[in-house]
């Protein structure tokens, strides 16, 4: 069963509101014609919270602490620490260049098994590094969460380096809900 046999209307609003297709610019160089606009998605709360709501379902039981990595999981684990209730953290790529000085901001996080959340996950890179961080910062992080999976490599990454990806919605899930073509 596919996520969007199991969430059919979220799947189709999270299509309708942040799937853009348009030519797209990754950070490496490399070029999308369509992307998960992340900023559509926050910017919608009922679409954030009921996003959120999904999501809880992938958190995993023995969790302690949300980390959203900057920027696009940050507005989706503010909504999924309100929903079950565990506090969060918030992981720059490189710490704040002034003020705090922090790389991570947010709850105590000293030994509390820590789940990273981000809104998109491609090579996985990004969510390596950020595991890194909090790993040598003393959260032990075995488990990733995402709300959209593109299939470029990300999962297999991340297991490799112990960590399991949890995803609510793939590239194929958003575009099926477009077509309603289930073949």
């Amino acid at each position: 069963m596919t996520s969007s046999t199991r969430l059919p209307d979220l799947t189709v609003r999270l299509a309708e509101t942040a799937l853009v297709t348009a030519p797209f610019h990754l950070a490496d160089g490399a070029r999308l014609d369509s992307y998960f606009d992340e900023y559509r998605l926050a910017a919608d709360p009922e679409l954030l919270r009921d996003t959120a709501a999904a999501m809880t379902a992938l958190v995993p039981s023995d969790a302690q602490l949300l980390a959203g990595i900057e920027l696009g999981g940050v507005p989706l684990v503010v909504a999924l620490s309100a929903a079950t209730g565990l506090p969060a953290v918030f992981v720059r790529r490189r710490p704040k260049g002034y003020g705090s000085r922090r790389q991570i901001e947010g709850a105590a996080f000293n030994g509390r098994r820590t789940v990273l959340v981000d809104d998109v996950v491609r090579s996985g890179g990004q969510l390596l590094a950020m595991a890194r961080i909090l790993r040598i910062a003393g959260a032990p992080v075995s488990d990733a969460l995402c709300v959209l999976e593109r299939p470029l490599g990300g999962r297999t990454l991340l297991a490799e380096h112990n960590i399991t990806l949890h995803s609510l919605l793939t590239e194929d899930d958003l575009v099926l809900s477009q077509t309603g073509d289930p073949s």
